[in-house]
């Protein structure tokens, strides 16, 4: 048996619980987690190396149905992870009220085996578990459903059954990439997206959503690495959000982030952060494509 290699996407609506399960695949933190929806904006690959075999993760941006130019970019990205998969992991939630039909004909034409995941299994009865699994066989009829998989992302449950699956599906194939690299993405996209994650987790209702994280300088020093990071948002009032009474919601994440990025990177973290007004970022496809959202 020769090396396999493979391109694995993983896509489910938001909230599934993608994220979580791409970490522990992955066993890094290379996907930023919140409780809100569509906190992932673009297809970020995870590299598994083992001896005989890489498995090449995409974590895409949960399905919506776009509201603004950003959405269509983010579901471009889920688009071309279809493309290059060679195995497609579906990732559902337990409590998901059997609403997946965008999902469904985003995916009905695939030739490619299909791995069915009902994720959160943790937080209900045996009974109710059968009763979901039962439901997606009878719907999924026709597929290349290779297999139903209850697991529970966050608690590392049954997912040594998803990957040997994943194994068997892989095509035979030398390495895409090399055995020491663990994903696509650069270091300043990782400081960005610690910020913006923090971003998320202290703030309400759209301001999480208007907000996009610019690293300007990443300057990786012999004891201490340097980030200066512009924090944008659509409007005058978000940004005085932002940065809160006498500065202080800013200052708090940048305490959360630097301890992040320090765990991260493994190194001393000197952060600055400016907050800058850039009006309807999200609509404008040149902004956009400024910002990294282009394919």
């Amino acid at each position: 048996m020769g090396h396999k290699a493979g391109f694995v996407s993983i896509v489910g609506k938001p909230n599934a619980g993608k994220s979580t399960l791409m970490n522990q695949l992955v066993g890094e933190r290379l996907s930023i987690i919140t409780s809100k929806a569509q906190t992932t904006r673009h297809r970020i690959m995870g590299i598994i190396n083992e001896e005989d075999y890489q498995i090449v993760y995409s974590d895409t941006p949960g399905v919506i149905k776009p509201k603004y130019e950003l959405h269509s970019s983010m579901m471009q990205f889920v688009k071309s992870s279809l493309e290059d998969a060679d195995v497609l992991l579906v990732v559902t939630d337990i409590e998901e009220k059997f609403d997946e039909e965008d999902v469904l004909k985003m995916i009905r034409h695939l030739e490619i085996p299909v791995i069915w995941l009902i994720n959160k299994v943790d937080l209900k009865a045996q009974e109710e578990i059968q009763e979901k699994i039962e439901f997606w066989k009878e719907k999924l009829e026709g597929m290349k459903v290779k297999g139903i998989v209850p697991v529970s992302a966050l608690h590392n449950f049954n997912l040594q059954a998803v990957l040997e699956s994943l194994k068997e599906e892989l095509p035979e194939h030398p390495p895409f990439f090399s055995k020491d690299e663990i994903t696509d993405k650069s270091s300043r996209f990782f400081a960005s997206e610690i910020i913006r994650e923090k971003i998320f987790l202290n703030y309400e209702q759209e301001v999480p959503y208007a907000t996009e994280v610019v690293i300007q300088e990443f300057k990786d020093e012999k004891d201490i690495i340097r980030v200066y990071a512009d924090i944008l948002v659509e409007r005058q009032s978000q940004k005085g959000i932002i940065i809160g009474k006498q500065g202080q919601m800013l200052k708090k994440v940048g305490t959360e982030a630097r301890k992040d990025m320090e765990a991260f990177f493994g190194k001393k973290i000197f952060l600055q952060q400016f907050v800058k007004v850039e009006p309807d970022w999200r609509r404008k496809k040149t902004k956009l494509s400024r910002l990294g959202y282009t394919q």
